[in-house]
Order: structure tokens, then sequence, then C-alpha cells
């Protein structure tokens, strides 16, 4: 199928199945690729690697901000 077959039936949907096309298009477009994730997670955990080492921060358990999030939707 190509473009230009895609584009007239998906111009015959229903206006709510366009818009929800539309959204589906755009989204695949702004998502990034598994190796960008991968790449800013990577530059994440160095960045928090670093501050946990200058002490610049302080480590938080698991279970304390579990108890933590727990209290705030009571």
């Amino acid at each position: 199928m190509n473009l230009q077959k895609i584009q007239d039936e998906a111009l015959h949907l229903p206006k709510e199945e366009r818009a929800q096309l539309i959204q589906r298009l755009v989204l695949s477009l702004e998502s990034p690729s598994k190796d960008e994730l991968r790449s800013d997670w990577l530059l994440e955990a160095r960045r928090r690697a670093e501050e946990l080492d200058s002490g610049s921060v302080q480590a938080v358990s698991g279970e304390d901000v579990l108890r933590k999030a727990r209290a705030l939707i009571k």
C-alpha cells in the first residue's frame, strides 16, 4: 500500500478515528529511540552516582520512599 492510498483511506475514517490516528502518528515522531533512552538513562545514572559520591545528596532507602509515598496518597 502506498502513501497516497493510506492518506485516501485515512481521510474517509470517522472524525474520532482520524484524531486517534493523528495522535498515534505524532507520538511515534516524538518518542525517543531505544538507543536514545538507553543513553539518557546512562547519563542520568552517572549524574546520580556522582552526586552520591560527592556527598551533595544522600541516599534514601526504597522502604522510606514507599512509606512517604503511601502517606501522601492516604
